[in-house]
């Protein structure tokens, strides 16, 4: 993999929702501020069952977002200033769940409320499925996923392969160093 030539100095949003993938976008946010990132965590509940806060908290050298009701940095409406203040929002992983409700325009968690807040004109906002192969193919998700995209959201992967729930197929979160060049690849556009 070539060295990310466009991430030092930038500011990235990683949005983590509840899924088994989690596990790997603990991995992506070394990844991410070892290229020089200042990467700002935003965990929905769900995704703290999985991998807990303090984990991205040492790993991203910052407060880690797991509630709309608390103010960590800001005088101002946390979700307002942290979407203006970034570059590059990334959701790892994007569950089934997140995509209906981000389809739906709900902003009932600190992830979606943040992206409520961000002007996909300017700030490009990367989702990475992760779900089981089966979720994958429901035509509810297509349909939200063909949404999303009309929505200006982008879409990294689900690629195929194994699955915690022991099936192979679509559905499988694609792997930080694949997000991460990606990632890269937005921020030099």
């Amino acid at each position: 993999m070539t060295t990310p030539t466009n991430i030092n100095g930038k500011r990235i949003v990683l949005g983590v929702c509840g899924g088994i993938s989690a596990y790997k976008s603990a991995a992506l946010t070394s990844k991410l501020a070892q290229a020089g990132a200042q990467v700002t965590v935003l965990m929905s509940d769900s995704a703290t069952k999985f991998v807990t806060p303090l984990t991205f908290q040492a790993l991203s050298g910052k407060p880690v977002y797991t509630s709309m009701w608390d103010h960590i940095e800001s005088d101002d409406p946390q979700h307002i200033a942290t979407a203006r203040d970034t570059d590059l929002v990334i959701i790892a992983p994007c569950t089934m769940d997140c995509m209906a409700r981000l389809a739906s325009g709900r902003a009932d968690d600190v992830v979606t409320l943040v992206l409520s807040a961000i002007d996909r004109s300017k700030t490009p906002v990367l989702l990475a499925p992760a779900m089981n192969e089966v979720m994958w193919s429901q035509p509810a998700t297509q349909r939200n996923a063909e949404v999303l995209r009309g929505d200006g959201f982008m879409f990294i992967g689900p690629v195929d392969g194994w699955q915690a729930c022991r099936a192979v197929g679509p559905g499988r979160m694609s792997e930080p160093e694949e997000i991460l060049a990606e990632a890269d690849r937005l921020l030099g556009a």
